[in-house]
């Protein structure tokens, strides 16, 4: 294991895809798989969604990813920050649609529920050339799969846990060979009523929560019809809701309520010829969050279209725009908002080992025009042997964000002048495959990342208000490593994930740089699973160093680790239904700890599943 942790890559290493035959137009490669060289992506295979598939994609990515979740408590707020950044740095995808809140600038992990996708993928880095707005930390792409000719499939899902948790899905679906249609029902209900150490008393006296229940529902409908062999319309619709009573803070008796209420639509349509795709997109994105009796509404229309396709063997081109157009209507004001983008692709293959892209972007939006992006990349795959791979990964790229609507429009404290925060990054890594009965896939990547015009609100006299002030420089390292092998009859594997992140303020101490507040410079995950017959065993783990409360790290948190562990029955048939069982401990050691100051987090607490596939 020595070995393991000592070689270097970048997850996601093959160079190019065939172009996609005419016969199966339904996989069809989005850009994150064909125009992304030297970048470093990440998948959440289907494994490890069905592991997680009661839960939240906050909780997925704070344990099975190098993302740092900050979470205000127990099915509360839950935000990403890849590389030191911020929640509002990571732009958000669900079938290619952006669906990060345009007043907010981001969106609530917790209530993503996981078992409402099928594909995750994470991309690293500032890639604004490749995926336009908020794309300065990463992104994170959510999707939907499409399947053809498979009749009709059924499942049918409970967990129930501690503190009152109650989490019901049921799914549906039909394939023949021109049409696919899936619809999942889900509905969880949490009460979050655990104990913990409440340090804003004398003594830290053990009190029970009792202002932190949730209760989610929400539908996902997925449809496509191969009309012909040349042109596909795929069309999804997502509905999600979420009541949640606001754990307030140790020591606060606050009794806030909030009501967040999310309509997601999308339309494609492809056109698919010899060796090129056109691909034609609408959506709309409406969310609606009550917070006590505040209301605050946002709608999002998207028109978007792209021409994808192939000159010569080795050269794979795209082409597009995408018009936005949103319209706010919040508790201290009402305003639109339009935005418009062009973008151009390019990915050129030298050789069979060796391939480049480059990504082009302009984006406009009223009163400003964003510098024009670029972005360019690089995999050389310097060692290919039948049961080893070694592959070398680079690429530099920019990354820009334009200020929210409450950035420029709350009222009062709203600045209207805003610049849009612009980054720089550059990243190096080595990526090893290694097959065999001892077989290992490992990265080692270091990444260095400049953000000027960081957006900082701070207080005016009695007014907040936003400002760009703030530059910060963010470098660090990324390793991320499996294995898998056989040991007499089962089957074992191991995962593990470590990140350093050093994320510097430049502002405020030019001279003596101080890491951002709640960023952790280490930060680590790590997975060992066994199976024997469809019997499984997990422990898996994950590490958060110490964050700093507040600017100049006056007050800093202590570090902390949690344990889980479970068993699954993955192959209990009754005649031809399946139903596998699983069993979870979460926090087995019964951890008292915080993410975020006197927030409150859970201790150990329990889960059993059943699933039944018709």
């Amino acid at each position: 294991m020595i070995l393991l942790l000592l070689v270097f890559s970048v997850l996601g290493f093959e160079p190019m895809q065939d172009t996609v035959s005419l016969e199966q137009v339904e996989v069809y490669a989005p850009a994150l798989d064909r125009f992304a060289h030297g970048q470093k992506v990440t998948n959440l295979d289907s494994k490890v969604l069905e592991a997680y598939s009661a839960r939240s994609l906050g909780d997925m990515l704070q344990e099975k990813s190098p993302v740092f979740v900050r979470q205000y408590g127990a099915g509360m707020l839950a935000s990403p920050s890849f590389r030191g950044t911020s929640a509002g740095h990571t732009a958000i995808f669900w079938n290619g649609l952006p669906i990060n809140s345009p007043s907010l600038g981001q969106s609530d992990l917790s209530i993503l529920p996981v078992e409402a996708i099928d594909r995750v993928q994470l991309q690293f880095g500032s890639a604004g050339a490749l995926f336009g707005n908020e794309a300065i930390g990463g992104s994170i792409h959510l999707g939907s799969k499409t399947d053809f000719g498979k009749g009709f499939e059924g499942k049918l899902s409970q967990t129930i846990g501690s503190f009152g948790l109650f989490n019901t899905s049921v799914s549906g679906a039909f394939s023949s060979k021109k049409f696919s249609s899936k619809t999942r029902l889900f509905r969880r209900i949490a009460e979050n009523d655990f104990g913990y150490q409440d340090l804003s008393q004398p003594g830290t006296p053990e009190v029970r929560e009792d202002h932190a229940e949730v209760e989610q529902v929400g539908l996902v409908q997925d449809l496509a019809w191969n009309l012909s062999s040349k042109s596909q319309v795929k069309a999804a619709f997502w509905w999600n809701k979420a009541e949640r009573e606001i754990q307030p803070v140790m020591g606060s008796n606050t009794t806030d309520l909030q009501s967040d209420e999310s309509i997601r639509a999308v339309v494609d349509y492809f056109r698919f010829g010899k060796k090129s795709v056109w691909n034609l997109k609408t959506g709309l994105v409406r969310d609606k969050m009550i917070f006590n009796e505040s209301l605050n509404q946002t709608r999002q229309f998207f028109l978007a279209s792209d021409w994808d396709f192939e000159a010569g063997e080795n050269w794979k081109f795209k082409a597009g725009a995408r018009a936005t157009f949103v319209k706010g209507d919040l508790s201290t004001y009402s305003e639109t908002d339009q935005r418009f983008e062009f973008y151009q692709s390019a990915a050129w293959k030298t050789s069979e080992d060796l391939s480049f892209s480059f990504n082009l972007r302009q984006f406009a939006y009223p009163g400003d025009v964003v510098p024009f992006l670029p972005g360019i990349g690089a995999d050389w795959r310097f060692l290919n042997k039948e049961k080893q791979e070694l592959l070398l990964k680079a690429s530099l790229g920019k990354g820009f964000k334009v200020p929210t609507l409450n950035d420029r429009f709350w009222s009062p404290g709203g600045n209207p002048d805003l610049l849009p925060e612009e980054s720089i990054n550059g990243e190096i890594g080595l990526h090893w495959l290694k097959k065999g009965n001892f077989s290992w896939e490992q990265s080692l990547t270091y990444y260095r990342m400049e953000v000027d015009n960081w957006i900082i609100w701070l207080p005016q006299g009695s007014v907040w208000s936003p400002e760009n002030i703030r530059k910060v420089q963010n470098q660090g390292l990324e390793f991320q490593g499996n294995a898998g092998w056989k040991l007499g009859s089962w089957d074992w594997e191991l995962g593990l994930s470590y990140t350093f992140s050093e994320a510097l303020d430049l502002t405020t101490e030019p001279s003596n740089p101080q890491q951002l507040p709640y960023t952790p410079e280490h930060q680590a995950n790590g997975n060992l699973s066994a199976e024997f017959k469809g019997f499984g065993l997990n422990l898996s783990s994950f590490f958060v160093g110490p964050r700093a409360i507040g600017t100049g790290n006056a007050r800093v948190m202590d570090a902390f680790q949690i344990w889980n562990a479970g068993l699954t029955f993955s192959k209990l048939t009754w005649g031809k239904v399946q139903f596998p069982l699983s069993f979870q401990v979460l926090n087995l050691l019964d951890k008292d700890y915080q993410v975020l100051y006197l927030r409150a987090m859970p201790g150990r607490s329990y889960q059993l599943n059943l699933t039944i596939h018709l």
